[in-house]
């Protein structure tokens, strides 16, 4: 029987004896062994009456077993539901509920919190920990490992991802058997991967990047990966000479460039460096390829269409742009307000539109029809502009985009410009409510160690480089600014510390 994604990953398996993964300890696995491991969780799997369309919820700590449920789940024909490790109990009961799973996969640590949540929703809960334990693992070690494929289509589910829910309640993208493969195939030739390949994987696996980026790219390549249990700069700094390629966030970068051993030597071996999921400062972009000679490949992506964007593999890298569409993708740049596509240059909506789009929000129809132009393009909510080359730029979300005294103040514009002061480590521009301009300008600043930078200095230091309703009202200094786990700054959680300023 055909099922769509996992025949692709299988068709890339010329040698079962071929490495696919090596883990921190040292142990091995082979593709081959992966097909077998795969077996066995897709047959415990469906011993527990796991039905093609069920909802498989996973909240495991990074091990090998979360790619062999990931996959086992693709191979029943269930929807893999990965959640975030961080997520408390108040939380999961919103995803297990508002997703209808039929099985959660957690800790054995965590078994007494959720099973009251499980038990409620009449949902099965199954244990596997990092190690050799758990109810679930105990199922797939003594379960055959021959599986015979549930026939799935291009069209079908395989995955659900909840975005990060910055405005109101998550929601949960639906991804399908395509969307997963189109974006993988896009990836390998974009990026030019082979089997001769070796990433280095010290991404969560909850999250589309390490996921579906790093290890779909992997499995359509037939390339191997070096499986760190998390990001450790001196760890994977010993790793550079034994690998090709590392896929990270910024803050993977920022740390590195922190180690006296990170130079052209330590990065000889290596063909690529890709940054995402949170915008690359031009100084990290310019001091990574003073140190290694290796230009940073930055792209963009977001959880509803895997990715969108890639810098060029063969040409210019150019800082602060996410490069131009992926094969098979359009990007569009419109007004915001109706849609009209706008000039070369200007800022608006980014819109996209391709096989990687996703179906739409699990159970919001009127969400998922908002979200998208009658010609099928999906509005982002990025704020962008295009330049003549076809660089797409980011310069913002579009909720957080300021508006005073009836002027649009893009964050990024004046963030880059703070960004470039001397002692200024990085910054956070929000919008926050005015008395006379209905919104003013606040900038949350990190200064370097030592550094003597004060309000009067900033302001000095923009007097001439920004147009006076762009300038900061407002600023306040913090030894860090605020991130998800995949390094995003959260303007919502600075905008919620700061709701209660007065401007004078």
């Amino acid at each position: 029987m055909a099922n769509h994604l996992f025949d692709l990953i299988r068709s890339t398996i010329t040698d079962p004896n071929r490495l696919f993964m090596e883990s921190s300890d040292g142990a091995h696995m082979s593709y081959g062994a992966l097909m077998e491991e795969t077996g066995r969780y897709a047959n415990a799997l469906a011993a527990l009456g796991i039905k093609p369309g069920d909802r498989v919820a996973v909240q495991l700590e990074k091990s090998p077993a979360v790619i062999f449920i990931y996959l086992a789940c693709v191979r029943i024909g269930a929807v893999f539901l990965p959640l975030n490790t961080g997520y408390t109990l108040n939380e999961l009961d919103y995803f297990i509920s508002d997703s209808g799973a039929a099985l959660v996969i957690c800790d054995p640590q965590a078994e007494a919190g959720l099973a009251e949540i499980a038990k409620r929703h009449n949902t099965l809960l199954e244990t596997h920990g990092r190690d050799q334990s758990g109810s679930l693992y105990q199922k797939a070690a003594s379960a055959p490992a021959h599986f015979a494929d549930v026939m799935r289509g291009p069209h079908d589910l395989a995955a659900i991802l909840y975005t990060s829910g910055t405005t109101g309640r998550s929601k949960g993208a639906m991804l399908s058997h395509d969307n997963l493969a189109s974006n993988a195939l896009a990836l390998v030739q974009t990026w030019h991967f082979t089997p001769n390949d070796v990433l280095i994987h010290a991404l969560p696996v909850f999250h589309t990047h390490g996921l579906f980026v790093a290890t779909n790219v992997t499995l359509m390549a037939g390339s191997s990966l070096i499986f760190l249990p998390k990001f450790d700069a001196k760890l994977v700094l010993a790793y550079l000479n034994r690998a090709s390629v590392l896929m990270g966030v910024p803050t993977f970068y920022t740390r590195l460039l922190d180690e006296a051993g990170l130079d052209r030597e330590a990065t000889a071996k290596m063909r690529l460096f890709i940054s995402g999921s949170a915008p690359l400062l031009a100084d990290t972009h310019r001091e990574w390829s003073k140190r290694t000679g290796h230009a940073i490949l930055e792209r963009y992506g977001m959880t509803e269409t895997n990715m969108n964007t890639s810098n060029p593999y063969d040409g210019d890298r150019v800082p602060g742009t996410v490069g131009m569409p992926l094969p098979g993708v359009e990007a569009r740049i419109v007004d915001p307000e109706t849609g009209t596509v706008l000039p070369q240059g200007d800022i608006g909506m980014i819109e996209v539109k391709g096989p990687n789009v996703f179906k739409g929000y699990w159970n919001m129809p009127d969400k998922t029809k908002a979200e998208f132009r009658h010609d099928g393009f999906f509005i982002t909510g990025d704020l962008g502009q295009i330049d003549e080359r076809g660089y797409l730029s980011i310069v913002g979300r579009g909720k957080d985009l300021i508006i005073s005294g009836g002027l649009n103040i893009y964050p990024k514009e004046v963030e880059e410009e703070i960004d470039a002061l001397e002692g200024v480590v990085e910054s956070a521009v929000i919008g926050l409510p005015h008395p006379d301009f209905g919104e003013g300008v606040v900038a949350v600043i990190v200064r370097e160690k030592d550094a003597t930078l004060n309000d009067n200095a900033v302001m000095a230091g923009l007097d001439g480089r920004l147009a006076r309703f762009k300038l900061p009202k407002r600023i306040f200094f913090v030894d860090e600014l605020p991130r998800n786990t995949m390094g995003k700054v959260q303007k919502n959680l600075l905008r919620d510390s700061y709701k209660h300023l007065r401007f004078n």
